[in-house]
């Protein structure tokens, strides 16, 4: 038997956000959330030249090639963003979060691409773990201990990213990992994971088999608490075929 990678996505734009900035791709090889930031247009912008780099990974890639992949992909949204810079000085300081998984033609190997505080989480035999670190002023500061984990949760600077995909170098993480029948991977931008706490995640996917339905119920608890931001998920199975 064969894993094989199947997924969806849902997006939506909120309760107050007056358009959604937000991109996904849910595909059989490639996964990917984008938040893009810097002005309505100019966000939307750049978290759509960030998908359209990553998008053309969805095709079968030996284990040797995925973190390569990703870094290409990597620099191609790059450099489409410090482009569509140059055409419109406007658009300086826009840029996307970016967080994508990349999975080996074999099944046996999975990559991870990270920037910025888009999120992946992994449920595994029932217990969800944050694979990905956020790159944010407040998580700077949990990592130097001057406040808690639950402190920064409500932090008024929590939205404070110190990296992002916006024309410029960045630094980030790539990580591979072995999957497991069962896994299930999810992909989010921070309208979900900043109002809805990590032990309500976990409940929501073991408790919803059907990945369309899991998505649905995870939008609609960000909007039951208020729907300060879009919100986009991306909900990822690791099946034996």
């Amino acid at each position: 038997m064969t894993l094989k990678l199947r997924s969806v996505g849902a997006s939506d734009r909120g309760l107050i956000r007056s358009g959604n900035q937000d991109a996904q791709h849910a595909g059989n090889w490639l996964v990917a959330v984008a938040d893009g930031m810097g002005g309505m247009a100019a966000g939307d912008l750049a978290s759509r030249i960030a998908m359209d780099a990553f998008a053309p990974l969805d095709v079968e890639t030996p284990e040797d090639a995925l973190v390569a992949a990703l870094q290409s992909a990597i620099e191609q949204a790059t450099a489409g963003i410090r482009r569509a810079v140059e055409e419109d000085p406007e658009r300086q300081g826009m840029g996307t979060t970016l967080t994508a998984l990349l999975f080996a033609r074999t099944g046996s190997c999975l990559a991870l691409a990270h920037v910025g505080d888009s999120r992946a989480y992994l449920f595994r035999e029932g217990v969800l773990k944050q694979v990905t670190r956020d790159d944010t002023f407040v998580q700077m500061l949990v990592d130097q201990g001057v406040i808690t984990a639950e402190q920064a949760s409500s932090h008024p600077r929590r939205a404070v990213v110190t990296q992002a995909l916006q024309g410029d170098e960045v630094s980030p993480t790539y990580a591979t990992m072995v999957p497991w029948a069962g896994d299930r991977w999810l992909l989010c931008s921070d309208g979900l994971s900043n109002v809805v706490r990590p032990d309500t995640l976990a409940e929501v996917l073991g408790g919803h088999p059907d990945r369309e339905a899991c998505a649905a119920k995870l939008i609609d608890l960000a909007l039951r608490a208020g729907g300060p931001d879009n919100v986009t998920v991306v909900i990822a199975d690791v099946v034996e075929e």
